[in-house]
């Protein structure tokens, strides 16, 4: 299998890239910044995306979707939303190329083949989305409109590292029209609920709900919802957000409709994404120096076999046994896969899958046979028993909800560690330089301070989170009133 990964205390970045190379889940590409998200770092993302789905599903939500280019003058028409992406968007100007006049071999872009207007490829959809809602909304009746599109969006970053931050990634973005404020808060409210429920109950990933300062907010919106999560490094990472856009893009593309009194209304709006990231959250919060752990209700193979045989007929026999083991674990719900390649070492295939995360793997050799046992080895403690094969069915069933709830309550109280308050700035550089984490601090609620803090230290605003307690306090920067602490962090 190769030499041992780098330890995460070694070089935290370069563990997270060989992780995700050795463990086959993704690579860079041959296009900059873009990568190949392989066969299993896709399964990782297809079960994210089944549950999420069927959870957007039960709260009224209905899939649909919409181009990849958006027309330059409706990306202008929300001028706060152009202005915030405008630094990161790839624009399509002409549509044919043509042979090289020098009959080079070459091609090159036709010059007569301009377009009238140029498209932007989208970087989120809320321009092309509320253009064509603009279209299905005319009275009360049509509202509220609940829609979620599964896509891929391309913001060209700079700086890319794989699954966190990437030229193109893939994502799901809701997009939603109602008739009142209030309704259209308590959708934004609920799907950062929504979030945080797929953060903890899946990933078993703890995360902190809060809503983001002015200068955080997505572009456009009045109001950012964010669940933030704490990376095993002590930086933090935001991992879903849910943005309540007023009637600005209402406004924008001119979306009325009708009361029941018969007056004309703007339309309130929200918009809601989770991303690929989450699979980097995944790896960052789980994994240790042997390669990746992943929680039970999201690995691919939840339970691996590995037959140690001599010989076809040994190998028959335990093939005979574990049939039936495969049978029923998959009868329950479970996924099983029997490893019986005779290319590969017994060794070979448990640093393998040991390196993949797999949670549990189950061993079985001749001897396991005249015993009627199987050794059963967990990913997340490495720690292994013996079985009794009458038993092993219901005691993996039963240890996979155990891993389940230990890699939470592991990252739970790793994160909970790391909520450091602090009242003084010295402390807060203290805190940021050498434990890392959330600084829990008071703030004077300026963007001018927000920003002085991030030039001084790096760490920004991570969140107010939603059960800060008001309390009067003193701006751990400027000394100014302030009426509650906010969660400040580096972050990814």
């Amino acid at each position: 299998m190769g030499k041992k990964l780098t330890k995460r205390t070694e070089d935290y970045s370069k563990w997270y890239n060989e992780i995700i190379v050795r463990a086959d889940l993704a690579e860079n590409s041959a296009v900059r910044g873009c990568m190949v998200i392989k066969p299993y770092g896709f399964a990782i993302w297809e079960k994210m995306q089944a549950e999420l789905d069927r959870m957007f599903k039960e709260t009224g939500h209905q899939n649909a979707y919409f181009p990849l280019f958006v027309p330059k003058s409706l990306f202008e028409a929300e001028e706060k939303n152009a202005e915030g992406f405008a630094k990161e968007c790839a624009v399509v100007t002409h549509y044919r190329l043509q042979n090289d006049p020098d009959n080079s071999g070459k091609l090159r872009v036709d010059p007569e083949a301009k377009l009238e207007e140029e498209l932007v490829v989208r970087p989120t959809s809320e321009a092309i989305i509320w253009n064509t809602y603009k279209g299905w909304i005319q009275s009360y009746r049509d509202l509220p409109l609940l829609i979620n599109q599964w896509a891929n969006v391309v913001r060209w970053e700079m700086r890319t590292r794989l699954f966190l931050r990437t030229a193109e990634f893939l994502w799901q973005e809701g997009h939603t029209a109602h008739g009142t404020k209030k309704e259209a808060l308590a959708e934004a409210k609920q799907m950062q609920e929504v979030y945080a429920d797929f953060a903890e109950r899946f990933m078993a990933m703890p995360v902190i709900k809060g809503s983001k300062s002015e200068s955080e907010r997505f572009a456009g919106a009045d109001e950012t919802y964010t669940i933030e999560a704490l990376m095993q490094d002590g930086k933090a990472l935001q991992a879903g957000t849910s943005h309540f856009l007023g009637q600005n893009f209402a406004k924008a593309f001119d979306v009325k409709y009708t009361s029941k009194e018969g007056k004309q209304e703007y339309v309130w709006a929200t918009s809601w994404g989770v991303s690929t990231r989450l699979i980097g959250g995944l790896i960052m919060t789980h994994s240790d120096d042997f390669g990746l752990v992943l929680p039970p209700r999201l690995a691919p193979i939840q339970v691996v076999i590995v037959p140690i045989y001599k010989g076809e007929e040994q190998l028959d026999a335990i093939s005979e046994k574990v049939s039936g083991i495969v049978k029923a674990l998959r009868a329950k719900g479970i996924s099983v896969k029997f490893d019986n390649r005779d290319t590969f070492r017994p060794g070979a295939k448990f640093a393998e899958y040991e390196l993949k995360g797999v949670p549990v793997r189950i061993a079985m050799g001749n001897r396991d046979l005249e015993n009627n046992t199987v050794e059963v080895a967990r990913r997340d403690t490495l720690e292994k028993q013996t079985v009794s094969q009458d038993e092993v069915v219901d005691f993996v069933e039963g240890l996979l909800e155990k891993i389940q709830d230990n890699l939470f309550n592991k990252a739970i109280s790793y994160r909970d560690e790391h909520i450091t308050k602090v009242d003084t700035f010295e402390e807060f550089k203290e805190v940021i330089e050498n434990k890392g984490g959330f600084v829990s601090a008071h703030w004077d609620g300026t963007i001018e301070t927000e920003d002085k803090i991030k030039e001084l230290t790096k760490a920004t605003i991570r969140c107010i989170p939603n059960d800060a307690k008001e309390e009067a306090g003193a701006c751990v920067l400027t000394g100014k009133e302030s009426s509650k602490r906010v969660l400040f962090a580096k972050a990814y």
